[in-house]
């Protein structure tokens, strides 16, 4: 009869080792891997009132025809174009840490939102957009009666 130092009949020390790499593949199966220093883009900030939520994001060199914003139930798009800065001539650059070219960032809200209840407003390069929930989906109190 094997016994394994756990006290189990043919326990196999590798098979709990399968396993747990099995778990963490399935974490990270919809990780995508990023370059070093680099953060989702743009960064976004998020808060929650009681009827509504409110995303700010810092867009600096954009105007507002370079955005495109789209909502769909609890998910938001924020998109555009980075225009790279034309000179002139051709530039020979020291250091370039600015990315240019076309951006997505799409967020999962905590709730649905209203389409037609959407603000944004772009002023000196900070985007604010204001999503209200639909009056259906906000809770509402529940009066208990006493029998």
């Amino acid at each position: 009869m094997l016994l394994s130092s756990a006290g189990r009949l043919g326990w196999d020390p590798f098979l709990e080792m399968r396993r747990m790499q099995n778990e963490v593949n399935r974490l990270f199966a919809d990780y995508e891997p990023r370059p070093a220093g680099t953060t989702a883009y743009p960064p976004v900030n998020l808060w929650v009132g009681e009827g509504s939520l409110v995303v700010t994001t810092e867009l600096p060199g954009l105007e507002q025809n370079d955005l495109n914003i789209a909502v769909h139930d609890s998910t938001l798009t924020i998109g555009g174009t980075r225009k790279a800065p034309n000179n002139g001539q051709q530039a020979n650059w020291h250091r370039q840490e600015r990315a240019y070219g076309s951006f997505s960032r799409t967020l999962e809200l905590p709730f649905r939102v209203d389409p037609d209840k959407v603000q944004a407003r772009f002023t000196n390069g900070v985007l604010e957009i204001e999503l209200q929930r639909p009056e259906q989906d906000k809770p509402r109190r529940i009066e208990v009666k006493a029998s």
